[in-house]
């Protein structure tokens, strides 16, 4: 009889394989206990509403939010054919006649309003780093900057979205006038409540990064007598960039939280008016599509941590970071 040895290569995949099932079906098997705590208990808690829904009868409420999003595109592909159609007749008749297609303005589907709040937190999240990172960097360089700029950020850090919404709106309301806005006041109100509002851990954290530098770096920088930016760009983000990656995951979960809430007080496009209008309307369907609402939050939330991951992982020499 042959003998059959086991290889370290082999020993390894196997260890892999163990490690990817373990990755997945530790989760899968979660989640279906929680479905089925959250089927059994909804079943048992009626309200002015009806039973509250189950996943079976939200994913009923995702199914139909997927055919009143496709019903409403076939909405508008057929009323702007229909302009192209009558402008055709029209400068067959009058070459010369002036032609336009105005766009469609149905009401704004569930998918439509993901879009609008992803585009609204991004532009808020972006803002709120441009300013947040290199201040961060001249905290953690200088710490007589650090000790007059310190007061300030412990005082507007703790302060509540729903308090600075309505100082936004107002400013926005008085200083953002066109009459032709190349963005709506609301999209500019919600992304600098936003912005207001998750800036801070990328602040602090960028601060605590740069601080923590190795001394021993910084002494080289000085022996090979690099230029302030030179030091910054070579030595001082190359090390700072786990915590400042951090402070940037932080800071976007931050204002997808924040943009939700001000969507919902100041009615303002994207998910957090649909729940709004959801918990309005009363119907026997609302509160399946709320929920529905609440889980695609949640579920938007976890990617965008894992973008943050994944970009961490591209730039940083932690090549780990995308793991944790």
């Amino acid at each position: 009889m042959a003998n059959i040895s086991i290889t370290p290569d082999f020993l390894r995949t196997s260890i892999d394989v163990k490690a990817a099932l373990r990755a997945i079906l530790i989760p899968l098997v979660a989640i279906l206990i929680f479905l089925a705590i959250w089927e059994f208990t909804a079943s048992q808690i009626k309200t002015s509403l009806g039973l509250v829904p189950g996943p079976i009868e939200v994913s009923k409420q995702f199914s139909t939010l997927i055919t009143e999003h496709n019903t409403e595109r076939e909405k508008a592909a057929a009323f702007i054919e229909r302009q192209k159609i009558r402008n055709e007749k029209k400068l067959a008749k009058n070459p010369d006649a002036i032609v336009k297609i105005r766009p469609y303005t149905g009401a704004p589907t569930f998918f439509d309003q993901i879009l609008t709040s992803l585009l609204t937190v991004f532009t808020g999240f972006i803002i709120a780093s441009i300013i947040a990172i290199p201040i961060g960097i001249l905290s953690g360089l200088s710490q007589t900057f650090h000790t007059a700029i310190n007061p300030i950020v412990q005082i507007f850090k703790p302060i509540s979205p729903l308090a600075w919404l309505p100082i936004v709106t107002i400013i926005v309301s008085a200083v953002y006038v066109s009459d032709d806005p190349y963005f709506s006041k609301s999209f500019v109100t919600s992304a600098l409540t936003v912005t207001l509002c998750c800036m801070w851990p990328t602040l602090i954290n960028t601060a605590v990064g740069v601080a923590g530098v190795d001394r021993d770096l910084i002494n080289v920088s000085r022996v090979l007598q690099l230029s302030s930016l030179t030091k910054v760009y070579k030595i001082i983000l190359p090390s700072a960039i786990p915590m400042i990656f951090t402070g940037l995951r932080l800071s976007l979960g931050i204002g997808w939280m924040v943009l939700i809430a001000a969507e919902m007080l100041a009615q303002n496009p994207g998910l957090g008016k649909f729940v709004w209008d959801e918990f309005q309307n009363g119907s026997s369907n609302s509160l399946g599509r709320i929920m529905v609402a609440v889980i695609v939050i949640g579920i938007i939330g976890f990617i965008l941590d894992r973008l943050m991951l994944l970009i961490q992982s591209r730039v940083s020499w932690d090549k780990d970071a995308i793991l944790r």
